[in-house]
This record gives structure tokens, sequence and C-alpha cells, in this order.
């Protein structure tokens, strides 16, 4: 049984629904508490990039209705400072609502509002709880409303991780994949299609293919960017901005614009920036997008690294640790599969955002916790995913003497005689070429008037790596 003793101890608060205990040391306060009360559904709770977006825009807030008089500069300042701390990480343990709880955001908004209070009742000496002479919905919350606040932190967190870790992550790891296309551009091999022997191609044109895709992806995002950077911040409650300065939302975007070096804007419409998440649901499908792209890269390397003497084995990946607990020497594809992983919860992701973004009943949107806490860490998965991919597995793959081996035995370069003998022709010489085990060289010498030489030259397989490239016998 517990004692008296080890009971922690409490103070006594009191919001507009009455008086509750609250732990005597908490930052928080009676609404926060009571948060905590009604929502024991999980351990997830907002993450550090949208704790620091909302404390930047409460900071924000202060120093414009201090601007505008709205605040008394004592308190403002002490607002200013205490959000500060926020911002930068110094209470994170402060947050304690859970993810799962009012479809607005209401409880984590005011988590904030007391938490950024009982810091600058703190500072100005006052009593820890008493809401004096720093009111958490008087003083840190004016000018706003949970409904404008919450998902204008949304789109700053997520603009704010896009812009300083996951297009870098990105860039970086489209690079790592352009060197690697240039150093194995003279590497030909068999081209796969539906899993089947193809064509040739060279692999830095694979790897080549697969920066593209990084590049058509950071694009996605960029565009996804340019619609986060927009704020729903001035509607207040319903999108009208009751109770709100004139000149409020403007000025604090301009100042969150200006300390973030992002390009804020206030939207032109606050119906539809506090009645849907639009915006927050394109941008996880274009990180959707970009998780399927690097699925099916990741994938790609597991499949040319596979054996290494029963798979395909064009590939060497980097040996980063043992692979079995009962196979001695085994070493498996962990970073690719590790990527894999991380792409699969992503894909997931977007769809809990797609069914929250369907939530915006009239004039607000009420899941916008769960998108956010999805969307972030997508966004958060794919950029050290990226990052990781890039430095543990891109910068060290090596290319193995296996796929050029293979490129003569390839029947599917009988395509280049096509043109010359017809293509029953040429499927009739494939075909015995796989009954008998011979080379299309070997069949075609017995079965056309084509010498070895003019053979050398139409089933040069280098010379079918070239994009429009005419094959012909002869001079």
């Amino acid at each position: 049984m517990t004692s008296d003793n080890a009971r922690p101890r409490m103070r006594r608060e009191r919001d507009s629904m009455g008086e509750l205990q609250v732990p005597a040391d908490a930052l928080y306060g009676a609404n926060t508490q009571r948060a905590r009360l009604n929502f024991p559904i999980s351990e997830l709770r907002f993450n550090r990039s949208f704790i620091r977006a909302i404390a930047q825009i409460k900071q924000a807030a202060a120093v414009v209705n201090r601007e505008l008089g709205e605040l008394d500069p004592k308190i403002a300042d002490s607002i200013i400072a205490a959000a500060g701390r926020v911002a930068e990480g110094q209470h994170d343990d402060a947050f304690v609502v859970d993810i799962f709880q009012t479809g607005s955001g209401t409880s984590t908004n005011m988590n904030v509002n007391e938490v950024i209070s009982n810091l600058a009742i703190q500072a100005l000496g006052g009593e820890l709880g008493s809401r004096k002479p720093v009111h958490p919905n008087d003083h840190v919350n004016k000018g706003q409303s949970s409904n404008d606040v919450i998902p204008s932190a949304i789109h700053l967190a997520a603009a704010t991780a896009i812009a300083e870790r996951l297009l870098p992550a990105m860039q970086e790891l489209e690079q790592a994949l352009l060197a690697k296309s240039k150093e194995f551009w003279s590497i030909v091999k068999t081209g796969r299609t539906h899993l089947q022997d193809a064509t040739p191609i060279r692999l830095g044109q694979e790897f080549l293919g697969y920066a593209g895709q990084i590049e058509l992806g950071r694009r996605r995002i960029e565009h996804a960017l340019a619609e986060l950077r927009v704020l729903a911040l001035g509607g207040t409650a319903v999108g009208t901005g009751v109770g709100m300065h004139p000149e409020f939302a403007r000025r604090v975007i301009a100042r969150l614009s200006e300390t973030t070096g992002l390009k804020l804007s206030e939207t032109s419409n606050h119906f539809q920036a506090q009645s849907t998440i639009d915006a927050v649901v394109e941008a996880s499908g274009s990180l959707k997008t970009v998780a399927t792209s690097l699925m099916k890269i990741a994938n790609d390397f597991r499949w040319l690294g596979s054996g290494p003497r029963a798979g395909l084995g064009e590939l060497a990946l980097p040996e980063v640790q043992p692979g079995s607990s009962i196979m001695p020497g085994k070493v498996n594809p962990v970073i690719a599969e590790s990527l894999t992983m991380a792409c699969a919860q992503v894909i997931g992701n977007d769809v809990t955002v797609t069914i929250a973004g369907q939530s915006g009943n009239f004039e607000l949107n009420v899941m916008m916790p769960v998108a956010a806490y999805n969307l972030l860490q997508s966004i958060d998965l794919l950029a050290t995913s990226c990052t990781n991919f890039s430095a543990q597995c891109v910068a060290g793959v090596k290319a193995t003497g296996h796929g050029p081996a293979m490129v003569e035995k390839g029947l599917a370069i009988c395509t280049a005689l096509a043109p010359i003998i017809g293509y029953d022709a040429a499927a009739a010489i494939a075909k015995k070429a796989s009954q008998t085990g011979e080379t299309i060289k070997e069949v075609a010498l017995r079965e056309t008037k084509l010498s070895a030489s003019e053979l050398d030259k139409v089933l040069d397989p280098a010379k079918m790596t070239e994009p429009g490239a005419r094959i012909q016998a002869g001079g």
C-alpha cells in the first residue's frame, strides 16, 4: 500500500469549471490536468517541432500585443521570455496531453498557455497556478483561439521540419545517387522488366532513375511546403476574427516570417483555413509519394544485392552488422530494410491524415491533433531515413562483375536482330538459345547470314543502352 507520505504533493486550482487538484510543482494548470484525466489513451504526445512552433506563435503574439497596446509591457515581456524558453525545449516534460484528445487541440493550446503563464508568473515573483499577474487565457492567448492557433502551429512545425531537415536530407540522397550513377556509368548489365531479362542497360542509368525519383519527390515536397507556409492565424473562433485586434494576425505572421526565415503569409480565406486541413492532407500525400519512391529504391537495392552466391549479386551492399543469430557469416541488407519499414509507416500515416481531413465539420476540423502527429512523424521518418540510407548504404555500395558477365548470355539482346532479320526470326533464335543454353550470337551464326563481326556490331550491349540508337548490320 502507498503511504500518505508517498503521495505527490498537490495544489488546489480553479478554472471555469471549478476547483481541481494539480501536482504542486507542475508548470501546467487545471485545464491541462482535466485533459490528463479525460484522455488516458496512449503514450503519444506532440513532438518537439510542434511545441517549438506553438511557442513561437505565443511569443510573436505577445510582442505584437505589446506593440498594439493590448498587453502591459511588463506582462508581455514575461510572456516573451517564457515562450522563448519553451521554444528552446527547456520544458518539454510539461506538455503532457495525449494526442487523442479534443479534436481542435484546445487541450494542448491550454497546456501551452498554462505553462507559459506559470513560467511568467514565477519570473515575476508570483505563486504557481495563481493565474496572477499573468493569465493563460487573458494574456498568453490574447487575440487567439485554439481554432486558428493549432492549424497554424501544424503548418509552421511542418514547414520548418521540411525546410530544415527533409529537403536537405533528400538533396543529400539525390546527390549520392547521382555520384553512383557517374561511377557506374561504364557498367553494362542486363535490364529487367516483369522480373525477366530485358535489353541491356547501364547500371549508371538505373541509378540515374533513382536520383530522378528523389528529384521529383523534392519538387512535390516543395509544392506542399508552399501551401504549408499559409497560416490560419487571424480567424479566431470560426474564421471571422472576433475578439482580435485588426492588425494582430498580419503583424504576428510577419514577425514569425522574419524569425523563422520562412516566407509565411496569412490565408486569404479564413473560413477555408479553419474548416479544413487540406494543405496537411496534400503534404501527407506528397510524403507518401516520396515514401513509395524510396520503397522502390530500397527494394531494388535488396534484390540487386541478394546472394552473395544464390541471388542476383550485382551490387555489394555495405556490411554493417551480423545478419543472423544462428548462421555464421550471414550479412543482411538491414539499412535498406530499415528504410522500407519507415516508408511503410509513412504510407500508413497518410491514411490517418486522409481520414482526419474528412472530419472538417462546418467551421472546424476536429481531428487536428492526430493529423499533426502523423504528418510530423512522417517528415521526421523520411528525413532521418534518407540521411541514414545515403550515408550507410548508397555511399558505400559497389558494383560486382556479375551483371556484366551475364549480358552476353541474355536472351533479350536478340531485340537488336529484329530490325534486320524480322521479329519472328529473332524470336526463333531466342527460343532456340533458351533451349540449348547457347548465346544469341552462337545461334545467330548458324541461323542467319550475318558474319561474326557483323553480329558483334549488332549485338553490342553498350550500343543498345544509348537512347534512340539505330542498330544495323554492315558498314
